[in-house]
């Protein structure tokens, strides 16, 4: 497509496959121009309509196969089924001709304002930034369940739809193929094969831009190949250096990422390499001193001799006791995301073999207005706990916390009436399952944790 500037000018006013006109033009690449477009009646209202032109599939490579038409237009369709507040939801899909010329065209949300935009005029607010956080992680958690990479988190792929963040689903790729075109937002083994961790390191390399507003910068025709992160405040900047690693067995999880925030100890992070050629920190931490050989025998033939001494008195008033394990929200095993199995808390006996988790089919976001949201101060924080049937439906709901305002706890209330799960399995068959959903209303955004409680 070499004459974009003309087609801009040209194609407003036109209607692609009879139903969509387009409206104005909203920006272009190489191959790609996105126009304004409206949803016909009953769901009358703003959407974009991306049309990309055909000849761009010609010899580029998918997982060792042409990325064609029908491959492009079969993932289409499988990211509209993926349903979740905080990913743009896909409209409609197909091929058209204009002027003569051919394309594929997908229609998705219209986002009022994009991260990219904001990230010239101002760096984002830590408080911004940790209300960010959760939505995107429990998006991506949940395409990385359902078998899907995004492959290309930037910040003007995270978006801001009716005060709701959301990333884009037009461009999701599966795990082992290719990053179609290596950004500075992508992990460096982006151009071999995406993967969930590859989505890790863009997230890091987003929070550590939109925290310093300042991009990665490419070096030497490579991209993100350094990111600086020593003037990020903690715990921003563990979780930047965590995200950031060379290699992508040793980044930290999107459930990590969360816990970070919140000050919890995650098994999985280990502690920084500042010698990580990809973060530059520059705070120095001394070594620790090292201990001395003949010290160390020392030390460990006193402890010996004190066992022997007091071991069997130990053992007689203090029995072992194997001890209860209660999930709380200070444990990572039962932080799940929407429609993301939630991890069974860890089993001091033998598990249940016959046991498998339900997990999130269908999450409904409380609808909020913007008044309301105005009048909010810190968060306003609501407990529900759901009796779900086996069939996975809310059977019965009622309030564990209903926090400090009644319209919020109705809001809450008659979005969570609606969410629908897949229920757990035991011994092969379906049961019913109890969930408490713990709703957080910022001003502006809505996060919800879901957390199944039983079997």
């Amino acid at each position: 497509m070499s004459s974009l500037p003309h087609i801009r000018k040209t194609w407003e006013g036109q209607i692609v496959a009879g139903k969509f006109p387009l409206l104005r033009w909203l920006g272009d690449s190489d191959s790609t121009t996105v126009y304004l477009t409206e949803l016909s009646a009953p769901e009358s209202r703003k959407a974009a309509i991306k049309l990309i032109s055909a000849e761009k599939f010609a010899g580029v490579p998918l997982n060792g196969a042409p990325l064609n038409e029908e491959t492009l237009l079969l993932r289409w369709a499988e990211s509209a089924k993926l349903l979740h507040p905080n990913l743009m939801q896909l409209y409609a899909w197909g091929r058209c001709d204009l002027d003569g010329k051919r394309f594929l065209y997908v229609v998705t949300e219209y986002a009022d304002e994009d991260l990219g935009q904001i990230l010239p005029l101002r760096a984002l607010s830590p408080a911004e930034v940790s209300e960010m956080i959760l939505p995107i992680t429990q998006a991506l958690s949940f395409l990385h369940t359902f078998g899907f990479v995004h492959g290309h988190i930037k910040p003007s792929n995270i978006v801001a739809i009716d005060d709701q963040l959301k990333i884009s689903i037009d461009g999701l790729r599966k795990p082992g193929e290719s990053a179609e075109k290596l950004g500075v937002y992508d992990a460096p083994e982006a151009a071999e094969a995406v993967s969930p961790e590859s989505d890790v390191w863009s997230f890091g390399a987003v929070l550590a831009a939109v925290l310093t507003q300042r991009e990665p910068a490419a070096e030497n025709g490579q991209s993100a190949t350094r990111v600086r992160t020593e003037t990020i405040s903690p715990p921003f900047r563990e979780i930047v250096q965590q995200c950031l690693r060379a290699n992508p067995q040793e980044r930290c999880t999107l459930d990590d990422i969360s816990a970070i925030l919140e000050g919890r100890p995650i098994a999985s992070v280990t502690a920084i390499d500042h010698s990580e050629n990809r973060v530059e920190n520059r705070s120095e931490v001394p070594a620790p001193a090292k201990q001395k050989p003949w010290a160390l025998l020392l030390i460990i033939g006193a402890l010996l001799l004190l066992a022997l001494v007091f071991g069997s008195r130990w053992m007689v008033h203090h029995p072992s006791t194997l001890s209860e394990n209660h999930p709380t929200e200070s444990q990572s095993s039962p932080a799940a995301t929407p429609s993301q199995p939630v991890a069974p808390p860890a089993e001091t006996s033998v598990p249940n073999q016959g046991l498998s988790k339900g997990t999130v089919l269908q999450q409904i976001t409380p609808e909020v207005s913007r008044g309301a949201r105005n009048t909010i101060h810190g968060r306003v924080k609501v407990e529900i706990q759901l009796s779900v049937n086996d069939a996975g439906n809310v059977a019965q709901a009622k309030f564990i916390s209903a926090g400090p305002s009644k319209y919020f706890a109705n809001q809450a209330m008659t979005a969570a009436r609606r969410w629908k799960f897949n229920p757990p399995q035991v011994d092969g068959k379906a049961s019913p399952s109890e969930w408490i959903l713990r709703f957080q209303f910022g001003r502006t955004s809505t996060q919800v944790v879901p957390t199944e409680i039983k079997p």
